[in-house]
């Protein structure tokens, strides 16, 4: 038999037990549209430093070359090798076999292939000293050319493509679909998965002194 500190020990362990269960049934589920507009909004934050690096290179000011390769690196690894990935194999072929926004799908996925071009370009120029103002200029065009079409690319998908995938495949499925979208996170992203990769954002946005949300709003 059980003394009173035995029966209370294991008391307290169920308790336990039964509140871990409860904070992780009030955990909320993260569907795949949601996974893949978040990533959106990362993408937006490292275009929020393309667009102060443009400033910088267009007024001759000093411009951190290793957060702006840093910035490149995270676009290939996070949007490039991940998330544009999970449209092209999870989302885009969908559309196809169902003849649905097989317009927009053939848009987005020449914008993807476009998109890494300009990334390498990004990553070429940025392991340069841009000691030529031809440089400098060349850097800038190709940073405005990636903002410049990830801006709508991204708005499309968000209002259009993902919405419509929803409908599409079904809720069974999509819960799925998310399942399968996190074990590819960890795959690809590592054990920080994205929440890693935002850090990252973060701490290249200091470099750029765009960290500040509040520096955004008008005087």
């Amino acid at each position: 038999m059980l003394g009173a500190a035995g029966a209370t020990i294991l008391a307290a362990g169920a308790a336990n037990a039964a509140a871990g269960k409860k904070d992780k049934a009030k955990e909320p589920e993260i569907g795949p549209g949601e996974d893949l507009m978040r990533e959106h909004g990362l993408l937006r934050r490292v275009m929020l430093v393309y667009d102060e690096a443009v400033r910088r290179l267009d007024g001759g000011q000093k411009l951190p070359l290793d957060g702006l390769a840093a910035a490149a690196g995270i676009i290939r690894r996070v949007i490039e090798d991940y998330h544009e990935k999970l449209e092209e194999n999870f989302l885009f072929p969908r559309f196809e076999k169902a003849k649905n926004h097989v317009e927009l799908v053939t848009t987005l996925r020449q914008q993807h292939e476009a998109g890494r071009k300009l990334t390498a370009e990004v990553s070429a120029l940025a392991k340069t000293t841009l000691a030529a103002d031809s440089d400098r200029k060349k850097l800038a065009t190709v940073l405005r050319a990636f903002n410049r079409m990830y801006a709508p690319h991204a708005a499309w998908e968000d209002t259009v493509l993902f919405p419509a995938f929803h409908e599409l495949v079904g809720e069974h499925a999509y819960k799925e679909l998310g399942e399968q979208f996190e074990d590819e996170e960890r795959r690809r992203l590592g054990a920080q998965g994205f929440e890693g990769a935002l850090a990252e954002v973060g701490k290249i946005e200091q470099q750029f002194g765009v960290h500040d949300l509040a520096r955004f709003t008008p005087a």
